[in-house]
This record gives structure tokens, C-alpha cells and sequence, in this order.
């Protein structure tokens, strides 16, 4: 499980430089006889999304299994602040045993820049398939605009046993399409 937790923490820090270079910092003059302006504040994160994303699981009864994944959400900019909600659905699997997992998770956050939102996560999991089990959520992420309706995100969360006694290591890498 410490590898696991190394290589998520490792994707989190590779994906940050990306996130702070990509644009100029939000600022707001201090003084001036002029009003504010009024400017385009780059990318639009109110809305609706849906995305799918590439996910990676470590526990101590399931071991590290791999799979593939969608989310539906929605988000909310207040200024320098985005809140959202999020329901997302996979499916990992290791050798023949397979496991759908769907989480319920808010999240809210700090515009580092027009295009670049850094969050925590908090929510609920639960399996589908296999032993029940359904787990307290807590994590991070950040989210990085590329393209008008398009962004990358990276998301770690941690699971917290509600039942079945087996605590999750849970990193997601994903596109989400906003509209």
C-alpha cells in the first residue's frame, strides 16, 4: 500500500507545475480612478460535465486492481471559489475478479488561476459487485482547463471503512467535457 500512496502523491506533485504555468494569476487592481474592468475570466467551470477517467485501487483485502470509469457533476464559481458535486461509476478489476464501485462526492475549492482549480473531496463509496462494502471518502484533486469544454483532472481519495473493515487508497486521472 506505501507504493500505491508513493505513486499517487507522485502524480499529484507531477501534474501541479502544469497547473500553476498555465495561465497568469487572477488579480483585481487596488486602486485607480477607474472602475474594475470587465474581462473574460477564461474558462466557464459553472455548468454541467461529464467526463470518464482512468482509476487506480489499493487495499489491503482487494490488493491494487486497475479499471476504467465515467462521471456525471455539476460545478459552481463564486470568484475564487468552486463548489460541485459529482457521481461517478467503475468498474476495477484484478485477474478474473471484477468490482463496480460508485461514489457520491462534493468537492470545493480555490481558483489558482482562470484555468486551474486545486479541491478537496469528501463523499460516499460503496461495491456494486463482491463483498459489500461501503466507505467514508476524503481526498483531493486538481482540475486543469485545456480547451473551452475541456479539462484533465487528478483526484486521490482515501476510504474510510463505514462497512466491510478493508480502507481504500483511490486515484483517478481523467477528461471531463463541460457543457
Amino acid at each position: 500500500m506505501h507504493l500505491f500512496t508513493k505513486i499517487a502523491i507522485a502524480a499529484l506533485i507531477a501534474t501541479a507545475p502544469t497547473a500553476v504555468h498555465a495561465t497568469d494569476l487572477l488579480t483585481v487592481p487596488t486602486s485607480g480612478s477607474q472602475g474594475l474592468p470587465i474581462a473574460d475570466s477564461g474558462f466557464d467551470w459553472n455548468g454541467f460535465y461529464a467526463g470518464v477517467f482512468g482509476a487506480g485501487q489499493s487495499s489491503s483485502i482487494g490488493g491494487t486492481q486497475f479499471g476504467l470509469g465515467f462521471d456525471l457533476g455539476t460545478n459552481a464559481r463564486l470568484e475564487f471559489v468552486l463548489i460541485g458535486a459529482e457521481v461517478s461509476v467503475r468498474g476495477l478489476g484484478a485477474g478474473a475478479a471484477l468490482n463496480a464501485y460508485g461514489e457520491v462526492v462534493g468537492r470545493a475549492g480555490l481558483a489558482l488561476t482562470d484555468n486551474a482549480i486545486l479541491y478537496a473531496a469528501g463523499g460516499l463509496g460503496a461495491s456494486f459487485t463482491g463483498p459489500s462494502e461501503s466507505d467514508a471518502l476524503l481526498g483531493g484533486g486538481v482540475e486543469l482547463a485545456l480547451a473551452d469544454g475541456f479539462s484533465v483532472d487528478a483526484r486521490y481519495l482515501h476510504g474510510f471503512p463505514i462497512t466491510g473493515a478493508n480502507p481504500k487508497d483511490q486515484i483517478t486521472i481523467g477528461a471531463n467535457f463541460h457543457f
